[in-house]
């Protein structure tokens, strides 16, 4: 019987649990290393668009995932007096994209992913860095504090501050300060009924989306110096800059403690990696191509990632040239949201949202299209899920990783 092959994935995120169990039901050995002494994630909630869902049938979770979707009917843009400037159906986007948004706590799809994997396939507590990344002649070989682990591939899902990325490109700058901060929770605001909505002001945003639980997610981002922090605490911080917004904000603010509250400095990737591998090394999500957060792909291209690398993991090279052009484009489009979302000028806040308003009035489609490059990918194998939309309209894929169009 052949030997099978070993992989060792750093990180127990997103990103390193879809990979490994990937690669386990592709039949290889897999061991996943988390610094942390729990996989308990990092963050608070995760939406999950249609294209990491399909990537997510591959390893046979899209179903159970697709049945969190909580949000129902309209949702979209609102100004921070409650004004909406556009609309955006959930059934419209199902039916154009073949499946829901679905926004769900990150534990709860990082225990989904742990549990494909088999016992003892994840250790915690234990930080890992590679000290060769190998070639086609040796295998790479990965340090902890323990011991040395030899490996055919490994996977290297570190997060944005990877300690992997500079091994293989030393050269590379690493991250840059996107020029604002992030506040993030997940609490249960009794009484709270509303549809799901994004505010942009003057260089802030607010966000409040319901989960299937009765849970609220709500988000915000503010341009502010870099490791800037409250001088009493960050809830008090928020009510100072969004205690006047619209409902239903002032009511999340009064359901939320002081530690409710997540705040991070959001950092990213501006000059692209040569490459996503060296030897049999291969970065996976925001290892290899961090952005902010205004498209919402952070982990959905992890997702993409992992299954994309578990197809290719025999040419490592494939991998790259399969991941690296379309995550540039979408981190350089996610910079460009962000500038959008959080411009601080009144006379150009003014204009876009004028415009934002008009084209949501007499183009309303041209949302759906703008989203299409992102949503109508699929993984570069079957099976997966989301092969008809309920319209009826079949799907097919071109060659190139699998990007999904409609048939007449």
């Amino acid at each position: 019987m052949a030997q099978s092959k070993r992989a060792v994935v750093i990180g127990g995120g997103i990103g390193g649990l879809t990979a490994a169990a990937a690669l386990h039901q592709s039949g290889w050995e897999v061991t996943v290393l988390e610094r942390a002494p729990s996989l308990e994630p990092v963050g608070a909630a995760i939406s999950l668009a249609p294209n990491s869902l399909r990537a997510l049938d591959v390893i046979g979770l899209g179903d159970e995932i697709r049945d969190l979707a909580a949000w129902q009917g309209d949702g979209g843009v609102r100004t921070p007096s409650g004004r909406w400037l556009s609309r955006t159906d959930a059934d419209a986007v199902a039916a154009r994209f073949g499946g829901p948004l679905v926004l769900l706590h990150r534990a709860t799809l990082i225990n989904s992913l742990a549990a494909l994997l088999p016992s003892g396939a994840v250790r915690t507590g234990v930080a890992a860095t590679v000290t060769d990344p190998g070639d086609s002649d040796r295998p790479a070989r990965v340090a902890t504090s323990d011991d040395e682990m030899e490996a055919d591939l490994v996977v290297a899902a570190d997060g944005i501050r990877s300690g992997v990325r500079p091994v293989l490109f030393p050269d590379h700058p690493g991250t840059v300060y996107s020029g604002f901060t992030t506040w993030r929770m997940v609490l249960p605001v009794p009484g709270a009924e509303f549809a799901s909505h994004e505010s942009w002001g003057r260089g802030r945003i607010w966000g409040s989306h319901p989960l299937k639980d009765g849970r609220v997610y709500a988000y915000a981002a503010a341009i502010t110096p870099a490791a800037e922090r409250a001088p009493d605490d960050e809830k008090a911080e928020l009510l100072r800059r969004y205690g006047d917004w619209h409902d239903p904000i002032p009511a999340i603010l009064a359901a939320a403690r002081p530690e409710d509250v997540l705040r991070h400095d959001v950092h990213h990737i501006a000059e692209a990696l040569p490459a996503y591998h060296r030897g049999r090394v291969a970065l996976v999500g925001d290892a290899a191509h961090a952005m902010p957060p205004m498209l919402g792909q952070g982990g959905n291209q992890a997702i993409e990632d992992a299954v994309v690398l578990a197809h290719h993991c025999g040419d490592l090279a494939a991998y790259t040239a399969a991941r690296l052009p379309r995550t540039t484009a979408l981190a350089r489009q996610a910079v460009k949201v962000a500038r959008l979302n959080l411009m601080t000028g009144r006379a150009a806040t003014v204009v876009r949202n004028t415009t934002l308003a008009g084209l949501s009035k007499v183009a309303p489609a041209l949302f759906l299209r703008s989203f299409e490059a992102i949503a109508d990918w699929g993984p570069p194998q079957q099976p997966y899920a989301s092969r008809q939309t309920p319209a009826g309209k079949q799907l097919r894929r071109t060659p190139r990783e699998g990007r999904l169009h409609r048939t007449r």
